[in-house]
This record gives C-alpha cells, structure tokens and sequence, in this order.
C-alpha cells in the first residue's frame, strides 16, 4: 500500500531524497506511486532534502513527503531513514552517498555516478563494504527502465539480430541553442564536471553497453564548446565545459559505436535515437517515440524485408504488465517508476542491482577517455 504522508506503516522503509529540483521531482513521482503498480516493500518518503528551506517545503506538499529538511548530514544518520535517493547535483554524489553507504542506508544516485573518476572509485570502494553488510547501492541510467530498450536487449540478447556490428546513438537537446540562454551551475566545470558530455553521453554510452551486455575497450573523441562566454547572476563568465560531443567506441565483442550527443541542436528537445546494427537484423528506437521499437528480421525472404514497427504496450513486454490494457501508452516519468521498482526488489531479495555503482564507474571511464582523447587527438584505450 502507499502510505499517507505523515502517517507511519509499520515495517516500511523510511526515504530520503537528497535534492528537489528536476530530479528530485521526478524521483518523488516514482516513490509515490510504485507501490500502486508493483509489489514492492512498504516504504515512506520520509524527508525531502534541499538548501533552500522555502523551496523545498513547497515541493515535499505537491509530492508527498512528511517533512523537509536543510541539512542532509543530520537525515541521514536518523535511524527512521533506511533509503537515501540522491538527486543533488553531480559535484555532492560521492560525498553524500559515501557518507550514507557508512551510516548504512540503501542509496540510490542519479547519473553520472560523479564528476570525476577518483570520486566514482571512492564511491565504488564504499559500495562494496556496504554491499557486504547487505546494504545495496545502484546509479540511476532511467533509460534501461524504457520497456522498448529492455525488450531491445533481450532480442540482442536472444541472438534475434545474430552478431552486433556496429551501433549509432546520439542524444540531441537545443536548450542552449541561443547565445542568450544564461550561465548555470551546468556550464561551470568544477560543478558540472562537464558538459554534454556527462550530462546526456552519459546515457547514451550506458545504453551501449547495455544493450550489447558487452564493455567499451577503446575511445576517440573530441568536444566543442559552441557558445563560450554567457551571462549569469555574476555577470559575463566563461563556458568551462563542452556544449557537444562526439566519440568513436570500440567494444570488447567486436562491435563499433558512434555517438553524439549535443545541447545545441536546434529542433531537437529531448532525441535521443539508438540503431543497431547485427549480422541478422537490425533495432532502431527513438525516445520521441518511446513505447515504438523498430525491429529488422533479416533471416527471411530479401522481398520482405523492411524495418516493421513494435508498438511495446503489451502485458509480455518489460514492466508493462503493472500498467493498462495492451496499447494504452506510457510515458517518460515511468522509468523512474520502474527504476525504483527494481532498486526495491533487489533491496527485498538481498541482490545487487543494476546499473551497479561499478558500472558507473565504467561509464565515467569511457568519459573521462573522450576528454583524453579530445585533448591528445588520439585513440585512448580503457
């Protein structure tokens, strides 16, 4: 059952949400609603974290925490908080999760895992002592949670499009498509760690390997910053991060990936496009068509072949059967749903889930060897 805010479920486990904003908001969604579609264990959004005490009150009443609070050191040493779901900014994650994973809280954390790879190796240090006291830990990539793409890699998987070869993904927004969009906390190097790059091939990269279940062995990159001075609250300041970026992976199977990723395509508003190539078929998705997969079957007659499209609303696909009836759509805020879902499952069975924080840290490699390889002008290997 979902509990009332501010009434106690005896045996539920206690949540705190570390940050308000757009992931805090999205990640309060699924901690409401999870327990109305699957059978998890109990749980309570008990305290909702942010600097700002006045913001974050007005967002805990519209999203169904009990309380708030300013400081985050004190919530998570509280005994009635067994949950700590971090959505602050990428330059906190390690501080507040080690910190949480001592104190033995389950912790989630939104991608990328950190900013920098010491941060993700510290992280993935305190995870596995925790792991060993039963205390789990996952990073939050949403988009394995898009039914489409966890039926995609169970087709690859099942060898319905025989051996990868090469595989396209790009993610294009254009929010600082115009020179005026202003300075934020984004643009800014030693908070962001950097730019498109972090933020959104993050993603991109993830799914790679995660569709492939295979490992990114070697990288060429290179980013651009296309805008590199903006306005802010202080003035004119300097864009330190890139505003796209581009990268060439090769993979352990085999396979090729080309990835872009940009926040300066204009049209583009949230795209994030995946094709993969296989000796016996091909898979291409598009989030702006998110409960669509199409699906190549190259095994039969050369007249009747042709990419045919999947609509992935059907009670046999991944996660839908928690949902309405065959070919009533979901939406984006869903993968959060399913994100939590799984994260509770693992928490109930004693498992580790994926995207472990290890796994992170493999994506925050394969980043770190495109800033390498962008700055040397050659291929890095991992």
């Amino acid at each position: 059952m979902s509990p009332v805010p501010g009434t106690a479920v005896p045996g539920a486990l206690g949540v705190a949400a570390i940050g308000y904003a757009f992931m805090g908001r999205a990640h309060s969604q699924a901690w409401r609603n999870v327990a109305a579609h699957f059978d998890v264990p109990a749980v309570e959004q008990r305290v909702l974290v942010g600097r700002d005490a006045a913001r974050v009150a007005e967002t805990a009443a519209r999203h169904g925490w009990a309380e708030t609070a300013t400081d985050w050191r004190e919530v998570i040493g509280r005994d009635d908080v067994h949950i700590v779901d971090v959505c602050a900014p990428g330059w906190l994650h390690a501080e507040i999760a080690v910190a949480a994973l001592e104190a033995g809280k389950h912790v989630l954390v939104e991608k990328p895992l950190a900013n920098s790879l010491a941060e993700c190796e510290a992280m993935v240090a305190a995870a596995r002592a925790a792991r060993a006291r039963g205390v789990q830990s996952m990073v939050g990539f949403n988009y394995r949670r898009v039914p489409a793409l966890a039926y995609a890699r169970r087709l690859i998987a099942d060898g319905r499009i025989g051996t990868v070869r090469q595989v396209r993904a790009s993610y294009l927004q254009d929010w600082l498509a115009s020179e005026d969009a202003p300075m934020t906390w984004r643009l800014r190097k030693e908070t962001a760690g950097s730019g498109a790059l972090g933020d959104i091939a993050s993603h991109t990269i993830d799914q790679v390997q995660f569709l492939l279940g295979d490992t990114v062995t070697e990288v060429s990159g290179r980013l651009h910053t296309f805008v590199a001075r903006r306005t802010g609250p202080h003035g004119v300041e300097d864009v330190t991060v890139d505003d796209a970026a581009w990268a060439t992976l090769l993979l352990a199977g085999g396979a090729v990936a080309s990835v872009e990723v940009s926040r300066v395509a204009l049209g583009r508003k949230n795209s994030l496009r995946i094709e993969v190539y296989g000796s016996e078929g091909a898979l291409a998705f598009d989030l702006e068509r998110l409960n669509e997969l199409e699906f190549l079957d190259a095994v039969g007659p050369a007249a009747e072949q042709g990419l045919r499209r999947i609509i992935v609303t059907e009670p046999e696909h991944p996660y839908l059967g928690a949902w309405w009836p065959q070919g009533h759509i979901i939406g984006w805020e869903h993968t959060f749903t399913h994100q939590i879902r799984d994260f509770l499952a693992a928490i109930r069975e004693g498992t580790a889930p994926s995207p472990s924080f290890e796994e992170g840290l493999q994506v925050q490699r394969v980043l770190t060897a495109v800033e390498e390889s962008a700055a040397k002008s050659t291929a890095v290997q991992l």
